[in-house]
């Protein structure tokens, strides 16, 4: 028996890889499937089953794909509806793989489709079981996403049905397998672990202690932030279906001339830059919105860009198929080339290029005793910004500014020092700015985090001053 799973950490997802007697199983695959395939050419063992424990909102899953190369079935809970053939397993079916079996446990809650996968070993003793977005370490799955015209509160009653009839009664020593880990979207505060045990989360996990329904449905939707702007599309994309990985290679993985490259500039493609953020700064081609590879890339393109937006990139050399790899994940497919040479090559033919100015935390705090229109823009999220920040800071933050308006609000007279917690979301704001018009501005590095031990530069716990 062999049990893999398959963490991304820039979407806090975690696949599954099971085999067992010449047989494998996929739980939860992303959409670029090659590595699941080979893992069973090397196993030189058959991918039997693809299950999906529900239709994910945080990103798109390679079911469709995998089914197409595999031959392999796409198993789904009850109360599914799909765009494509699938097979809904009824509550307690069992599915053999090898010597292994996997049963389907129907979990609603998060959406009405969810369902956790027990599998029982070689023995037949249950072993371990795949949650999905149902539970997770320290958290459950949020009831206000994907759910038609349901009420977060009748998905909440649901889960607390769910836990209680399906998964506390399991055995203490059960592996819990989730479908995300911490700084996932899909709950509210994910532990720091990737997987745990029934005894472990009934012991520490808030929502696994004894209380009534109505207790359970105000724990677990209160404090819940907005969701992403993607997720109701990925959602939707995973529901309905998508055109293949190889479709978009095929449109995406294309290096464009720097006159080719100028004209769908020119038609109305967005310059996507996927260098690391300490590189974009130091120079860049005009307009280029930056999102690293080095951060959360999928999420913060996902929440940044519109999914039918035709984008052309810029990255550094081999970084071309990772990049659109990436962002296929999120549903973002409309990728028509890339800068051949990257933006050295640019640079280097005389290209008008556009920078944006770094600065440690000494330099702002010498600047703020003497510049009257010196202004702090704080991108962090709101619940950041609240639990400490710069006196008179600005909170403007980055899932917001993309809109215009918010935008707006931002006095391009004044001297800009923007920042974030760490320095990647400041810069992907400063290249939002930039394309806004605001020019007059700094990226402080370190953010937040280097600011507060600062000596001269003022940190306080209210005073907000938010852009909504």
């Amino acid at each position: 028996m062999e049990i893999k799973q398959l963490y991304t950490g820039c979407l806090s997802e975690a696949a599954y890889f099971i085999a067992s007697e010449g047989e494998a199983a996929v739980i939860d695959p992303l959409r670029d499937v090659d590595t699941y395939i080979q893992m069973a050419e090397e196993r030189g063992v058959k991918i039997k089953y693809i299950f999906e424990t529900h239709f994910h909102a945080d990103f798109v899953s390679g079911h469709l794909d995998l089914s197409r190369k595999t031959g392999a079935p796409i198993v789904y809970g009850p109360d599914t509806e799909a765009g494509f053939k699938v097979h809904i397993a009824s509550d307690g079916e069992e599915f053999k793989v090898g010597k292994l079996s996997i049963t389907a446990l129907h979990t609603p809650g998060h959406t009405l489709e969810s369902t956790c996968y027990l599998l029982n070993n070689e023995a037949g003793e249950p072993y371990c079981i795949f949650t999905g977005d149902t539970l997770f370490v320290g958290d459950v799955g949020r009831p206000d996403l994907f759910s038609g015209n349901m009420s977060k509160e009748d998905l909440a009653a649901m889960m607390y049905d769910s836990l209680n009839n399906k998964i506390k009664p399991l055995n203490d020593n059960i592996i819990v397998y989730p479908a995300h880990g911490p700084g996932s979207s899909c709950g509210k505060n994910l532990g720091p672990e990737t997987s745990s045990t029934i005894g472990v989360q009934r012991a520490t996990n808030y929502a696994m202690q004894e209380m009534t329904k109505p207790e359970f449905i105000k724990a677990v939707t209160t404090g819940l932030n907005t969701p992403p702007a993607y997720f109701p599309i990925n959602a939707r994309i995973n529901k309905e279906g998508y055109e293949s990985m190889e479709d978009v290679y095929v449109k995406g993985m294309h290096a464009l001339s720097i006159a080719e490259f100028k004209q769908k500039a020119k038609d109305g493609a967005w310059i996507l830059d996927t260098r690391p953020s300490s590189v974009f700064t130091s120079g860049f081609v005009p307009e280029s919105l930056s999102i690293g590879l080095d951060g959360r890339y999928a999420e913060w393109a996902g929440t940044l860009l519109p999914n039918t937006q035709d984008l052309i990139l810029v990255t550094e050399p081999g970084k071309e198929k990772e990049s659109i790899t990436r962002l296929a994940r999120v549903g973002i497919d409309n990728v028509h080339g890339y800068l051949d040479g990257g933006y050295e090559a640019w640079r280097d033919a005389g290209q008008k290029t556009d920078m944006i100015i770094d600065i440690e935390p000494d330099e702002l705090a010498m600047d703020i005793p003497h510049d009257p229109r010196l202004e702090v823009i704080d991108v962090r999220k709101a619940s950041e910004f609240d639990a400490g920040h710069v006196r008179g800071a600005l909170n403007a933050p980055l899932d917001t500014l993309m809109d215009p308006l918010n935008v707006a609000m931002i006095d391009d007279e004044n001297n800009l020092y923007v920042h974030c917690a760490g320095g990647y979301r400041s810069v992907i704001a400063a290249s939002i700015l930039k394309r806004h018009g605001y020019h007059n501005l700094r990226n402080v590095l370190g953010g937040y985090g280097k600011m507060k031990l600062e000596k001269g530069i003022p940190v306080v716990s209210s005073d907000k001053v938010k852009l909504n």
